[in-house]
C-alpha cells in the first residue's frame, strides 16, 4: 500500500506542478506590480479593521481561520523534512515561494470574497464557487469540491494529528493512542459548534500559539545572533548547489522547499478562500490584501524561526539522494518534530521538547479545526438540499481519521497529506489564472477608490462582473435602507 501512495505522490508532486506554483506566483507578482511589498503597511491596517456580522466574521476571524490552516505541523515537522531532504538550501525556496505566493494569495482569497453565496445562514465561498460562477464549469467546481473533501477530511488531518501524537510522546512519555483520543474528543467538542465557534477558537488560539513560539525562538535567536550571517549564508548559498558540503542536492532543495513551503504557507492551494469568503468587508481586496499577509506570517516567521533554531544548533540530518546521508548529525532520530525539540533542548534542556510538543498540539489542533470548516464549506456546496446526514458523515470521517492519523507511521501519513495538498494545487492554481480578470479588475478599482480617498465599496455591475449575486444584494439592501 505504502508503495502505491508513494508512486501516486511522486506522479502528483511531479516537476510539472512545482513549475505551475512558481510561475502562478511569478506572473501574480508581475501583474499586480509586487502588491505584496507595496502593500504592506494597508495589510496590517486592514487586518484589525472591520467587525462580523450575523452572515461573516470579521477580516482578523477570517485572518485567524486561515492562519489555523496555514501555521501547523508545517511550520514544525515540515520544515524539518524540507532540511533533511534538500538540505539548508530548502528554507530558501520556503521564502521564494511565500513571497511570490503572496501574490498567489491575494488573487484567489479576492476571488473567494467576490463569488460567494449566503448558505445555512452565513456566507461560503471557496474555488468550488468561484470556479462555477466565474468560469461557468459546474463539473470541475463539483470536481474540486469532492477533492477537497477527501483532502481536508481524509488525507490530512492525520498528518496533524501524528506530529501531536509523537511530539508528546517524544516529550511526555504518553503512548500516541491516548493523545489521538484526547485530540479526538476536543474536535468533536468544536466542530459540533459549527463554524461561528471555530472562528471565535481560532481568533484566540491563534495569536497566543503564535506569539509563544516566535518568542522563544527570539530568545534562541538572540543567544546566536553573531551566527546569523553565518547561517543565512549556508541557506542561500546550499539554495544554488554553491555549497561544497550539500552539493549535488539543488534539485531536492528546489522541489522539497516549494513543496513544504506549498504545504505550510498554501498559497494557491485553495484552501485560504474558503475562510477569506466568510468574511464581512466592504471591498473583496481588502480581504484579499489581508489574506496575502497571513503568509508571510507563515513562511517568512514562523518557518524561518524554526529553521534558524536547528540550523543554529545542528540538530538534523540531511538525506543523500543516492542513498545514505549527507550530514548525519542525529544518528538513528526520524526527521520530523524532534530535530525541533532537539534544538530547543540545546538551549533549555528541561524546557524545550515539552515546550515544542505543547506548541505543537496548539499548531496542529487548530489546523484540524481549519480542514474541518473547509470540508464543511464544501459540503454545504453540494448539498443543494440542505439535507444534515452528509455534515455528520463528515464529522464522523474527520474524528476518525484525525484518531487513527496518530497511531500510523510519520511517512505514510506525510505522503497522504501531499497527495491531498498536491490536487488542490493542481485544480486551484490553473483556476485562479484562468479567472485573473475578475480579480485585477477588484484591485484596480480598489487602487482607484483609495486614491480618491474613499473606503473602498465594491460595485461587481460596475466592473463588467457577472455572477456576484451576493454582492449585487447587499447593493440593493443598502440602496432601499438609504431609501428609507
Amino acid at each position: 500500500m505504502e508503495n502505491i501512495i508513494s508512486s501516486i505522490n511522486d506522479i502528483v508532486w511531479s516537476n510539472a506542478l512545482i513549475i505551475l506554483c512558481l510561475g502562478a506566483g511569478i506572473y501574480f507578482s508581475i501583474v499586480t506590480k509586487f502588491l505584496q511589498l507595496r502593500y504592506i503597511r494597508e495589510m496590517l491596517h486592514l487586518l484589525f479593521n472591520g467587525e462580523s456580522s450575523q452572515k461573516g466574521v470579521s477580516s482578523f476571524q477570517a485572518f485567524s481561520i486561515a492562519i489555523a490552516g496555514r501555521v501547523g505541523t508545517g511550520n514544525i515537522a515540515g520544515v524539518a523534512t524540507a532540511i533533511a531532504m534538500g538540505g539548508p538550501g530548502a528554507v530558501f525556496w520556503m521564502w521564494v515561494i511565500a513571497f511570490l505566493g503572496s501574490a498567489s494569495a491575494f488573487v484567489e482569497a479576492t476571488l473567494g470574497q467576490i463569488y460567494k453565496q449566503v448558505k445555512d445562514g452565513e456566507y461560503r465561498g471557496g474555488p468550488a464557487y468561484y470556479i462555477e460562477k466565474g468560469l461557468g464549469v459546474k463539473w470541475y467546481a463539483v470536481i474540486f469540491a469532492i477533492a477537497t473533501i477527501i483532502s481536508m477530511a481524509l488525507f490530512l488531518p492525520g498528518v496533524q494529528s501524528n506530529s501531536i501524537a509523537s511530539g508528546m510522546n517524544n516529550a511526555f512519555g504518553v503512548p500516541v493512542a491516548v493523545t489521538g483520543g484526547l485530540v479526538t474528543v476536543l474536535l468533536a467538542l468544536i466542530v459540533f459548534g459549527g463554524v461561528k465557534r471555530i472562528g471565535k477558537v481560532a481568533q484566540v488560539a491563534v495569536p497566543f500559539m503564535a506569539g509563544a513560539y516566535i518568542l522563544m525562538t527570539i530568545i534562541i535567536i538572540c543567544m546566536n545572533l553573531s551566527e546569523v550571517p553565518a547561517v543565512i549564508s549556508l541557506i542561500v548559498s546550499s539554495a544554488f548547489d554553491l555549497e561544497p558540503a550539500f552539493a549535488g542536492v539543488f534539485g531536492m532543495a528546489i522541489s522539497w522547499g516549494v513543496k513544504r513551503g506549498i504545504y505550510s504557507n498554501e498559497a494557491g492551494q485553495g484552501t485560504a478562500p474558503h475562510a477569506a469568503a466568510a468574511a464581512e468587508v466592504s471591498h473583496p481586496a481588502k480581504q484579499g490584501l489581508v489574506q496575502a499577509f497571513s503568509v508571510y506570517v507563515d513562511t517568512l516567521f514562523v518557518c524561518t524561526a524554526t529553521a534558524f533554531m536547528i540550523l543554529f544548533t545542528g540538530q538534523y540530518n540531511v538525506v543523500n539522494p543516492e542513498g545514505g546521508f549527507i550530514v548525519e548529525n542525529l544518528p538513528g532520530v526520524a526527521f520530523g518534530p524532534e530535530y525541533t525539540q532537539l534544538a530547543v533542548n540545546t538551549h533549555f534542556p528541561s524546557l524545550g521538547s515539552g515546550f515544542v510538543a505543547i506548541s505543537l498540539l496548539f499548531f496542529a489542533f487548530t489546523t484540524i479545526m481549519a480542514y474541518y470548516y473547509i470540508a464543511e464549506t464544501n459540503i454545504s456546496y453540494l448539498n443543494s438540499t440542505g439535507n444534515k446526514w452528509m455534515v455528520w458523515a463528515l464529522r464522523a470521517l474527520i474524528l476518525a481519521s484525525t484518531f487513527y492519523g496518530s497511531v500510523k507511521t510519520a511517512e505514510s501519513a506525510w505522503m497522504l497529506g501531499d497527495i491531498g495538498v498536491g490536487i488542490m494545487a493542481w485544480l486551484n492554481v490553473i483556476a485562479i489564472i484562468l479567472l485573473r480578470k475578475p480579480a485585477l479588475r477588484a484591485l484596480k478599482d480598489y487602487q482607484e477608490q483609495r486614491a480618491a480617498g474613499l473606503d473602498p465599496v465594491f460595485s461587481p455591475k460596475k466592473l463588467g462582473i457577472e455572477n456576484a449575486e451576493e454582492w449585487d444584494k447587499s447593493i440593493k439592501e443598502d440602496k432601499e435602507l438609504q431609501a428609507v
